[in-house]
């Protein structure tokens, strides 16, 4: 049987629906992916960053009030959002038109152009 992901403390409807937009289920299937891979998945479904909803998920998965992040611990949070932020911003949309060597390929044949 599955538990609902609004049953760990700090999480509500709202990311229980981004959650299965997502492909995440169930609270046991974001505690196996654990925080980190839980967002990444969330913002590649088109759930816009936001810091406080990264660190209120870190602190749902160990059982901690959402406003018990502070510190060094927040700051190391932080470091971890923006490079969890900017890894997925850096991945191209899968319909994007080649870049780099992709894109020279493409232009003298080698590759089949993309559909327009």
């Amino acid at each position: 049987m599955s538990t609902p992901v609004s049953s760990l403390r700090n999480l509500g409807p709202a990311t229980e629906a981004a959650c299965a937009r997502a492909g995440i289920p169930d609270a046991e299937t974001l505690r196996a992916l654990g925080a980190d891979e839980t967002y990444r998945r969330l913002l590649a479904s088109g759930t816009r960053p936001h810091f406080i909803s990264y660190y209120v998920l870190h602190m749902a998965l160990m059982g901690r009030p959402w406003n018990d992040c502070r510190g060094k611990e927040k700051e190391a949070l932080r470091l971890r959002f923006d490079a969890l932020v900017a890894g997925v911003a850096a991945k191209p949309a899968p319909d994007a038109p080649p870049a780099g060597i992709e894109a020279i390929l493409n232009d003298i044949g080698v590759l089949p152009a993309p559909p327009v």
